[in-house]
């Protein structure tokens, strides 16, 4: 039997309780992938991530949902780089790479003159899928009706990491709405049946925001909706320049809003740029800690 501390921290926002909680094991070469599992499995959140050693990169990083390893994490990194800053494990420079099952990615830290650190962080590059299944069924597995979808913008899977569903939602009064059937999304998403889905609209809360979305899990991943998402903030950069603004000037950076149905107030900012014709895309954010937690296994 074992006792592992697990770091809580909140990605997304400076205030505790406020963004999107992820688990950061700041010694995770001391485990075994049996051993990660369990151990987000015990703590529940939707990532707990695992810091390494690597040999290819300054670091390299694990991701688990209580149910099964993902390829890579948003805010478990933005998390675990705020982790390892913070704690003086980091190397001081301000560009790092990392290690990921979705590729080695660059990361740079940025600290204000007020002390708070913000992480940019290099996504994969881009990919798009088309969905072909029913609309009005994957419209009735977050509990609206086919008349909520937007009928200009198409339903996509997308990818700078990690695929997830992007569904273009007409306007943000359907979003307090929402209530996700998640035992029914694979059946729903027949090219993809382990992706998430992520409804998103042009509106927000904030005037300030570009766009709102929510973030509903695999069932395979033992949870149901994500706070603030980076990955899937990302696809959405990539797919505002490719379905919405195809003549955006670039760069150019949006700021995504999340999780005010949940009580909480994530942003995410996220980088849209051209790299010889391909879409280069990177968000950032930061982090707070909230407390330490005490798991068994």
């Amino acid at each position: 039997m074992k006792i592992i501390t697990v770091h809580h921290y909140d990605a997304f926002s400076v205030i505790p309780n406020m963004g999107n909680p992820a688990g950061v094991v700041v010694e995770g070469d001391q485990y075994s992938e049996i051993e990660m599992q369990a151990i987000a499995k015990q703590v529940g959140f939707n990532e707990t991530a695992f810091a390494l050693k690597s040999e290819k990169a300054d670091l390299r990083i694990r991701y688990f949902t209580p149910g099964h390893e993902v390829n890579l994490c948003g805010h478990a990194t933005m998390a675990t780089i705020y982790a390892l800053k913070t704690k003086g494990i980091l190397v001081d420079k301000p560009k790092i790479t990392i290690e990921t099952k979705a590729g080695i990615l660059p990361i740079e830290i940025k600290e204000q003159k007020a002390g708070e650190i913000y992480i940019t962080m290099q996504h994969a590059e881009p990919q798009f899928k088309e969905f072909n299944g029913s609309k009005a069924k994957l419209a009735q597995s977050i509990g609206l009706t086919e008349e909520a979808i937007h009928p200009e913008l198409p339903i996509v899977y997308g990818s700078t990491g990690i695929w997830t569903l992007l569904i273009p939602i007409k306007n943000l009064t359907y979003f307090s709405k929402m209530t996700p059937q998640s035992a029914d999304f694979p059946a729903i998403l027949e090219e993809m049946p382990k992706a998430s889905l992520h409804p998103f609209c042009l509106e927000a809360f904030d005037n300030n925001a570009d766009m709102h979305a929510r973030h509903f899990s695999s069932p395979y991943s033992g949870t149901i909706e994500d706070i603030a998402t980076g990955t899937a903030s990302g696809v959405m950069g990539a797919y505002f320049a490719k379905y919405i603004q195809r003549q955006a000037q670039l760069p150019k950076t949006l700021i995504v809003e999340q999780g005010q149905e949940l009580g909480k107030d994530g942003r995410v900012l996220v980088h849209v740029n051209s790299d010889e014709g391909n879409l280069n895309i990177s968000i950032t954010g930061t982090a707070v800690h909230v407390k330490e937690l005490k798991v068994q296994i």
